[in-house]
């Protein structure tokens, strides 16, 4: 345990890099950047990140300690504060990197860090949770709890950033990349066959947890390719289509009716790639259209008990698989809409902005 002296040191550490200025870099950039992992790139990749990352870092630990109605003080909110202090201490205090041994031992730490941060996003889920019991025993539901979900908004927003950016770096020191692929960016990734592999793990998930699962019916052109961050759309995709497998079976499950599959439509636009998601899954009310993308909601009749054991089932939703798929969407300029027909189906549209193109700071 640090002394209360380093304690008050690192906290008004903390204080003054969270009050300085970040800098967003462009997904052009980081492609041309990456393209030539040379020792000395990687040296500035490393010198850039050691002055960036402690002010990212630090910005969400002060967020995470001034939340409203008494969301810093739930024990999973601390938690993932500590991991925030733990990684800005480590980073921050790290000796400057000056030559190559420096910078893979910076490298190998940041690495360590991204594995910290690993379970964030279900971490603050379950201190969400334990709010939301909380305010609804005492029902003293507040009338602001917009202030909530616009500040795990950022706080995601921010970690999707900060991931990026160690993932990027820690994935150029790979010695034998594939063909076409640029740290975490696969320059010619087809979304088919992602669709393909999202598919596939969902309905595996789905035969796991119901014993059976919907057809899935994927159309589009297999040799369409085009440059995205591989693990961000399976992550999307995975997400779109285990919502739709539980839909139809859940709708399906006691019927004698034939069980309609899920389709998955690739379309390839001049300023977007849009991938639709369609199923006959009874759809979602229009009262509950406005809270779909809260984190405060789920789709799932019964969604699971984040405090309770968990028996490794993630076909039933927690509430933080459509916000924060429509956020990986739009950290790259793409979005996610829902349009649903309650007593028929709903369609997930994915879109997808091309990023080679992309001279925006990132977020």
């Amino acid at each position: 345990m640090a002394s209360e002296p380093v304690a008050r040191a690192v906290a008004e550490e903390v204080v003054r890099w969270g009050s300085m200025k970040q800098t967003g870099v462009s997904l052009r950039y980081m492609m041309e950047f990456g393209s030539r992992p040379t020792e000395r790139n990687l040296l500035l990749s490393a010198q850039f990140l050691q002055k960036e990352l402690p002010i990212r870092i630090a910005r969400r630990a002060l967020e995470l300690e001034s939340l409203p109605f008494g969301l810093s003080n739930k024990p999973a909110v601390l938690k993932v504060r500590d991991w925030y202090l733990d990684s800005f201490r480590d980073i921050r205090y790290f000796p400057e990197v000056r030559n190559r041994n420096d910078e893979l031992a910076f490298t190998q730490m940041i690495k360590m860090v991204k594995v910290r941060h690993n379970n964030v996003v279900p971490t603050m889920a379950l201190g969400v949770q334990q709010l939301k019991k909380q305010l609804c025993s005492t029902r003293k539901v507040p009338f602001g709890f917009d202030e909530i979900h616009e500040f795990l908004d950022r706080f995601y927003l921010s970690r999707i950033g900060i991931r990026m950016l160690i993932g990027q770096h820690v994935a150029l020191h790979d010695p034998e990349p594939e063909p076409g692929v640029i740290g975490l960016i696969n320059t010619r990734l087809s979304p088919v066959q992602m669709a393909q592999a999202a598919s596939e793990d969902a309905r595996s998930i789905c035969l796991r947890e119901y014993g059976s699962a919907p057809d899935i019916n994927i159309y589009g052109d297999p040799n369409f390719t085009f440059p995205y961050v591989t693990s961000h759309l399976h992550l999307m995709l995975f997400e779109l289509v285990k919502n739709s497998l539980r839909a139809v079976q859940e709708r399906y499950m006691n019927s004698d009716k034939d069980v309609p599959p899920v389709r998955i439509i690739v379309a390839d636009g001049e300023e977007d790639v849009t991938i639709k998601v369609s199923d006959e899954g009874g759809g979602i009310p229009r009262s509950g259209l406005p809270k779909i993308f809260t984190h405060l909601y789920s789709t799932a009749k019964n969604p699971p008990d984040l405090d309770g054991p968990n028996q490794g089932s993630t076909m039933a939703g927690y509430g933080f698989g459509l916000p924060i798929s429509r956020l990986y969407a739009r950290y790259f300029g793409g979005d996610l809409q829902i349009i649903s027909m309650e007593g028929y189906g709903t369609d997930a549209y994915l879109h997808l902005s091309r990023l080679g193109d992309s001279e925006e700071p990132l977020p």
